[in-house]
């Protein structure tokens, strides 16, 4: 396997960028201390691919609700473009319009302009403890839910 760019297991994920979300408001990774964030990187709205990852984390969002755990997706995409994806698609859950591309290149994921799909599962002191590269969109949802139950679970032996 090619090595990874950017940020891998165990490292602090970037907690204090802002960003705006589909309906404009600014939103940080900060935000979302003590919870559980899947932070879903993808191409573009509306696209075959995306919509396909976009939907089935749609249709798997209140068994991530129940964990505690927050779905979040990510593209270069305008902010009205993301209000307009979320509403074609009826999509619960929170996209980051990252115009500039300062997420996606904190994260590592960067590539000519867009963003590559790449999902982090950043726990709730907000360090990286899964990452996903090379995403393939039909079944990453369930997968991701399966990592992070699995996640929840190895705390929970833990103590923590």
């Amino acid at each position: 396997m090619p090595p990874r760019n950017g940020l891998d297991i165990g490292d602090a994920a970037p907690a204090d960028l802002t960003l705006s979300d589909q309906g404009g408001a600014p939103v940080r990774l900060a935000d979302f201390r003590g919870c559980v964030v899947v932070l879903y990187f993808y191409p573009a709205d509306d696209t075959p691919g995306c919509t396909v990852e976009g939907r089935e984390f749609r249709d798997l969002h209140d068994q991530f609700a129940a964990l505690d755990c927050v779905v979040i997706g990510v593209s270069v995409d305008s902010v009205d473009s993301h209000r307009k994806f979320a509403q074609k698609h009826a999509l619960p859950f929170l996209l980051l319009s990252d115009g500039d591309g300062r997420m996606a290149q904190a994260f590592g994921v960067l590539r000519e302009g867009i963003a590559d799909r790449t999902t982090f599962v950043i726990d709730r002191d907000l360090r990286v403890r899964g990452r996903f590269d090379q995403v393939k969109p039909r079944g990453h949802a369930q997968q991701v839910l399966e990592f992070v139950r699995a996640l929840l679970e190895s705390h929970r032996m833990l103590g923590g």
